[in-house]
């Protein structure tokens, strides 16, 4: 893949950018700091924005005449409206966004999880739902690739959120190209992982990429653009990813020796019990790929969806934890 592509991500400010936290601090993330020479981040903090200093009391989110509302308990203020006034301003004017990493919990921020209390005095919370501009964002831009700092430490999201930003980059810069041929050398790349994150997505865009020349081209591009997105809504499941792998192998097979094959044969029932990663796998295949020249699988991006600097074959995003945190 293109490794000087850098998706465009908007992050929340207090994530190792700045000490706008309510108690004037900075969060770190070890996630965040490696991601940093890879992405184009552009900070925000809601909060700040919407006039609360540095440091501020604390706000929370109160569920108050059947509407959630956001408080800020110790000076009475009602910040609803001026933080979805925000929200909508500041989302309206982004274009060219590719994902979001949010602050986990924040009642502003958050996506999922935040407190949710029955008033704005000392009480346990009732429930947990979205913050504020967490909600806005999903609401505005519910296919794209969204996450919170907390969750990224789980290695399947972590997988599936670099897999999703990284191809909608890829399709947002062809699309900005407005090529026909750029977008059929995009499909046929990226037709491995579409394969494993939904079949009848690949079909559908395939016969889309058919018929291309028959309409006009930024329908074309609008209509492939919201069914892939579509079809990155969930993680592949493990079977699909044994799919591709044994696919792949089927164009690699004929020039391995019956240990070769046996062994990795091995390596993907360890991967089915979840003993090994899928990063081992797929770079045992890679290692064959490059040593037979093997053209084809060479373009797919399956095998190298993001900067390989920041794969971790060292954690087990495997079968095991398929279903994990999601």
């Amino acid at each position: 893949m293109n490794d000087t592509i850098k998706p465009r991500v908007i992050i929340s400010k207090c994530i190792e950018f700045d000490h706008c936290r309510y108690n004037g601090q900075i969060i770190s993330s070890n996630e965040v700091k490696e991601l940093q020479p890879y992405l184009d981040f552009h900070p925000v903090c809601p909060e700040v924005e919407i006039g609360l200093g540095i440091p501020r009391d604390p706000i929370r989110i109160v569920y108050s005449n059947h509407q959630k509302q956001l408080i800020q308990p110790t000076t009475g203020k009602n910040m609803t409206i001026t933080m979805n006034a925000f929200s909508q301003s500041f989302l309206d004017q982004q274009e060219d966004i590719d994902g979001f990493i949010l602050k986990s919990r924040s009642p502003s921020c958050g996506i999922k999880r935040v407190r949710i209390y029955p008033s704005d005095s000392n009480v346990p919370p009732m429930g947990k739902s979205a913050g504020f501009f967490g909600d806005a964002v999903l609401k505005h831009f519910p296919l794209l690739a969204i996450e919170d700092e907390g969750r990224l430490r789980n290695p399947t999201i972590r997988e599936h959120f670099l897999r999703k930003l990284y191809i909608f980059a890829r399709l947002r810069i062809v699309k900005n190209q407005r090529s026909l041929p750029a977008l059929i050398q995009f499909h046929t790349e990226n037709k491995f992982l579409l394969m494993a994150y939904h079949q009848s997505s690949l079909k559908k865009l395939g016969r889309l990429v058919a018929t291309a020349k028959q309409q006009p081209i930024d329908l074309v591009f609008s209509t492939y653009e919201n069914l892939l997105h579509q079809a990155f809504i969930r993680a592949p499941r493990c079977t699909s990813n044994i799919n591709i792998l044994l696919h792949s192998f089927g164009y690699l097979s004929d020039g391995l020796s019956r240990e070769e094959k046996s062994y990795f044969l091995n390596e993907l029932e360890k991967y089915r019990q979840g003993q090994i990663s899928l990063a081992a796998v797929i770079s045992l295949l890679k290692s064959w790929i490059i040593r037979f020249n093997e053209s084809y699988l060479k373009q797919q991006t399956y095998f190298s969806p993001y900067p390989e600097q920041l794969v971790h074959a060292e954690n087990i995003d495997s079968c095991a934890t398929r279903n994990y945190w999601q």
